[in-house]
């Protein structure tokens, strides 16, 4: 990784060196998720994380989302408020993170290390696994102020 949390010496200034690779991604998240308490970090445990660069097409289409950089994450699967054992899952749930919307958001922004953004976009997602709306998440999290 570039200089420690990914800016430099002014904290309003994106770190060009942070390490933005998928791989550094995925570290940041799997860490992110470790770190949850741990009645949260069971319920996270057969999440499978992924990081793509982008959004892929049909998912935008089917969300009604024409701006690929609209979509920085995504729960893809069946809340864990919402779930029953007796159905089966016909996939794994997931949790998406996607690279160049989150990178974009971090250079528009300036006033947030690149490791935060990636973590505060797990927690998000994350959290809608746990059945949380937006509307709850909003309550704790205030992040855009």
């Amino acid at each position: 990784m570039g200089h420690i949390g990914g800016m430099n010496a002014r904290a309003d200034t994106p770190d060009p060196d942070a390490d933005q690779s998928a791989e550094a991604f995925h570290r940041i998240a799997e860490a992110t998720a470790q770190g949850f308490p741990e009645a949260f970090r069971r319920m996270a445990a057969s999440v499978l994380l992924r990081v793509e660069d982008w959004p892929p097409e049909d998912m935008l289409r089917e969300m009604g989302i024409t701006d690929r950089y609209d979509l920085t994450g995504l729960y893809d699967g069946i809340p864990m408020t919402e779930k029953s054992f007796a159905d089966p899952a016909p996939w794994p749930d997931t949790v998406w993170l996607f690279r160049e919307p989150i990178l974009a958001e971090w250079e528009d922004r300036g006033d947030v290390t690149l490791p935060d953004l990636i973590a505060h976009v797990t927690v998000h997602e994350f959290a809608h696994h746990f059945g949380w709306s937006d509307d709850d998440i909003a309550t704790i999290d205030r992040w855009w102020e």
